[in-house]
């Protein structure tokens, strides 16, 4: 196994503390949104029907973005402002996170 640098040790401490929001979409249209430290862990969750009473009812077809947050006080707070915007509105913050990654990397 490869010893890591003290910076890389740091770096994954940080990760392992760090909270993420997430938005799904669900078979039938609808974004769900969610925290986990672990998304994909979550996700899993989510698809085997052991997560949320409603992705239970209405299962995930694919995880749309996550947002990494600084602690769970951060990731909550994000949740609840996303929760609370129409439906609309979070396909265009899922729109606008795909545009500005794709311009990122292909400029």
């Amino acid at each position: 196994m490869a010893h890591l640098s003290t910076r890389a040790l740091a770096a994954r401490a940080r990760a392992a503390k760090r909270w993420y929001v997430y938005l799904i979409l669900c078979r039938r249209g609808a974004i769900y949104t969610g925290i986990a430290r672990n998304v994909a862990v979550r996700y899993a969750q989510h698809v085997a029907g052991t997560g949320a009473r409603y992705t239970h009812a209405n299962p995930p077809s694919c995880l749309l973005v996550k947002f990494a947050c600084l602690n769970q006080s951060e990731a909550s707070r994000m949740e609840a402002a996303i929760k609370r915007l129409a439906a609309s509105d979070k396909r265009k913050l899922v729109d606008k996170t795909g545009a500005t990654v794709r311009k990122l990397l292909f400029g």
